[in-house]
C-alpha cells in the first residue's frame, strides 16, 4: 500500500515519486497517481485489445486494465519474475493497472531538481516528462497520461461540449496557461482558441510564469491588469503548479488573478491541497469544457 497522507503541507514545490524498474532503467511515477501498490493477480484477456493492455483484472468489485509499461514503451517481452508488481493508479477520472518488473523505494525530491527531457533523446522523448539525478543514477519519469491517451485517444482533450455564446467576449480576455507536455499545450491552444480565445501565452513550467510575471513588473505594467487568468497544470519540472499557486496568492499584486489548476490530479481525495493554496477553481483532465465554464464564470460572473 502507498501512504495517502504525503505531502499534507501544500505548496512546497516538492513530490514524491514511488521508483520502479522496467528492463534496466529505473522510472518513477507521482505518489499522488498512486492508489496502492499489489502482487499481480490473474489476468482475464479481452479479444481485440490494444496491443498495450494486457487484459483485465477484478480488484475489490471493480474491474481494471492492466497496461504492461514494457510494451508501451517498445521493450522485448521479458519473463515475469517473483518481483513483477501491479500499480494501481487513479488519474484523469480514471483508474488503470501498470505492470512493471520491481518497485524499488520512495523519493521525495523538489520539482526544482526534475529536469526537462532534452530534444536530443531518441525512442521515449513522447513518454519521458522528467529526469531525475539521483546517487549517480537517473530516474526517468514517465507520461502515463500520453500512454493512456495512446491506448484511449477519447481520454484526451474533446471539443465536443464547448459552448460558444460568449465567443466574442472571451477574444478580449489575456489568458496564461502553465503546462509541461507539448501534447496538451498544443491541445489547449487549439481548444482554447476554438472557443474564441485569442490572446493565450504558453509556458512550460511555473517558474517561467513567475519570471514572465516579474517580467511585466520590470516594464512598469501591471500584472493584474495585463493578465486576466492563469490555467496550470500541477505537475511539471522546475516548479509545479500548487507552488505556482502559493507565489501568486501570496504576492499583494498578484493575488487577484484568478487560478485555475487543469490537472489530471484532481480527484475528491486531492482537491484540498489546491484548496490550501487558494486556487480559485480545480478542473480534472481531460474535462476542457468545464476549464472553459469555470474561466467564463471568473471571468463573466463577476463583471
Amino acid at each position: 500500500m502507498v501512504r495517502n497522507d504525503i505531502l499534507l503541507e501544500s505548496g512546497t514545490n516538492e513530490l514524491e515519486i514511488v521508483e520502479f524498474i522496467v528492463g534496466n532503467n529505473k522510472f518513477g511515477i507521482n505518489v499522488m497517481k498512486v492508489k496502492e501498490i499489489i502482487q499481480p493477480l490473474p489476468v482475464t484477456k479481452v479479444p481485440h485489445a490494444h496491443p498495450f493492455v494486457e487484459g483485465i483484472i477484478e480488484l475489490r468489485g471493480e474491474v481494471l486494465p492492466v497496461v504492461n509499461v514494457a510494451r508501451a514503451l517498445g521493450y522485448d517481452e521479458m519473463e515475469r519474475t517473483e518481483k513483477d508488481k501491479l500499480i494501481v493508479t487513479e488519474f484523469n477520472k480514471l483508474k488503470v493497472v501498470f505492470r512493471v518488473h520491481a518497485v524499488t523505494q520512495i523519493h521525495r525530491v523538489s520539482w526544482s531538481q526534475i529536469e526537462k527531457p532534452s530534444d536530443m533523446y531518441q525512442g521515449m522523448e513522447t513518454q519521458i516528462t522528467g529526469v531525475v539525478k539521483m546517487h549517480d543514477e537517473m530516474i526517468l519519469l514517465l507520461d502515463f497520461e500520453r500512454i493512456v491517451i495512446d491506448i484511449h485517444p477519447e481520454s484526451a482533450i474533446q471539443k465536443e461540449k464547448l459552448k460558444h455564446d460568449v465567443k466574442d467576449a472571451r477574444s478580449d480576455k489575456k489568458l496564461i496557461a502553465a503546462e509541461d507536455s507539448p501534447l496538451l499545450r498544443r491541445l489547449l491552444r487549439e481548444t482554447l482558441t476554438e472557443a474564441g480565445f485569442k490572446q493565450i501565452e504558453f509556458f512550460e513550467n511555473g517558474q517561467e510564469v513567475i519570471d514572465y510575471l516579474n517580467g511585466l513588473k520590470d516594464q512598469g505594467k501591471e500584472a493584474a491588469e495585463e493578465v486576466d487568468l492563469i490555467i496550470t497544470d500541477i505537475e511539471m519540472p522546475q516548479m509545479d503548479g500548487l507552488h505556482l499557486t502559493k507565489r501568486i496568492k501570496e504576492t499583494p499584486e498578484w493575488e487577484s488573478i484568478p487560478v485555475i489548476v487543469f490537472s489530471s490530479l484532481i480527484t475528491d481525495d486531492l482537491k484540498h491541497k489546491g484548496q490550501q493554496v487558494g486556487v480559485d477553481a480545480q478542473v480534472s483532465k481531460p474535462e476542457i469544457h468545464i476549464l472553459v465554464e469555470k474561466i467564463d464564470e471568473l471571468l463573466f460572473d463577476t463583471e
